[in-house]
Parts: structure tokens; sequence; C-alpha cells
């Protein structure tokens, strides 16, 4: 699916024109520079490599140093490939015009990281037993975890406690309220996964 890289600006709220007060996102989208163009004669699909924001000569290796070379264009910090149905050429600039025609889009993101947590938060356990008959250190444990005798260990999948949040979330069929291509803003309804000034992926 075509679409943009951009980053999270922050949240508001707009009215509608019923009067309700509607939770949306702000999303700095583009311009991106097309910096390879992924062919089925070379590289077995077709694709465009985009990239996004300014990135220090210093910190880029040779090898990239050589792609934004040959697309002319300075250094980006950030790569993503997207299908487009459009041609485009080594160097163009896509901008969040690209949305001007979209209803939804799904946009992807980096959830905030939590740190090590337990099953309660994590997974929504209620936890076991009571706070009475001497059970006062069993609240918010997760039970049992599997057999004793018989297999003898825990199975993989088991919902215990780890390591909560920072991954990649995907939220589907974000509604376009608005987009402002003098600023290079898009504006959707509801919550996008990420702290604000996090990269995302916004995709038609």
């Amino acid at each position: 699916m075509p679409g943009l890289i951009g980053r999270k600006i922050g949240m508001t709220s707009v009215f509608s024109a019923d009067g309700k007060n509607v939770p949306c996102t702000v999303i700095e989208a583009g311009p991106c520079v097309v910096t390879q163009v992924k062919t089925v004669e070379k590289d077995g699909y077709s694709a465009l490599q985009l990239g996004f924001a300014e990135a220090k000569e210093s910190r880029t290796n040779k090898p990239m140093a050589g792609i934004f070379k040959k697309a002319g264009t300075t250094p980006k910090k950030h790569l993503a490939e997207f299908k487009f149905v459009e041609e485009y050429n080594l160097g163009d600039t896509i901008t969040v015009e690209l949305f001007n025609d979209a209803k939804f889009v799904d946009v992807v993101g980096t959830s905030k990281g939590k740190g090590f947590q337990g099953v309660v938060k994590r997974h929504g356990f209620g936890g076991v037993g009571q706070a009475t008959h001497g059970q006062d250190d069993r609240l918010r444990k997760p039970g049992s975890i599997g057999a004793c005798s018989y297999p003898a260990k825990v199975f993989k999948g088991m919902r215990m406690g780890g390591h909560m949040g920072n991954e990649r979330v995907t939220t589907q069929n974000l509604k376009v309220l608005k987009v402002i291509p003098e600023q290079n803003l898009i504006i959707v309804k509801g919550s996008v996964a990420g702290y604000n000034g996090s990269t995302v992926l916004i995709q038609k």
C-alpha cells in the first residue's frame, strides 16, 4: 500500500458538525524523498524506498551515503518501503497531499515501553486467592503455570510476567479528519501508538 513516513506530534480534539468533541492525533507526514526504486527485474518485487528527516553525514555509513548521492538528496534518518501504483523517479518528493483523497489510513508505530510488568497489568489477570486466611502475598500472583509430573515443563506462550510495551503496533482504519498541506500535517481520529515525537508509518 502507498504511504509516507511521519512523526507523531501529539493529541488534541476537534468538534464535529453535530457538536461532538472528537479526540484526534496530529501527525507530521513527510515530505519524503524517493531514495531507491525497487523493480521486479532487479529485486524481484516493485516498491519505493522513502527517506524522512535529515541525518548527519558523519552518522551515515558509506553504502547508505552512496544511495543518497545516487538519489541526489541529503542523508535521511528514517527509511521505509511502500508499494506504489504510481511511478516515481529517484529524488522525487512525496508530500502529505498523497492523502487528500483518502478517507481511512493505517498507522504503524512503536508502543511506549512499560518495563517489566506482572500478569495483572500485562494480561489483565484477576489474581488468585483472597486477602484473608493467611494469603496476604498471593493477590497479584499468576497461579498455576503448568503440570507437576507430566509433561513437567511450562509450555511456550504461557502468559506470565515480562517486558511490556515497546512493540510494533498497527492501528487500522483511522478516519482522516483533515489534511493541511502547508504544514505537512494530517489529523486522524483516535489515538496512535507511541510517544510524542516518535516515528510512524502512515498507509492508505
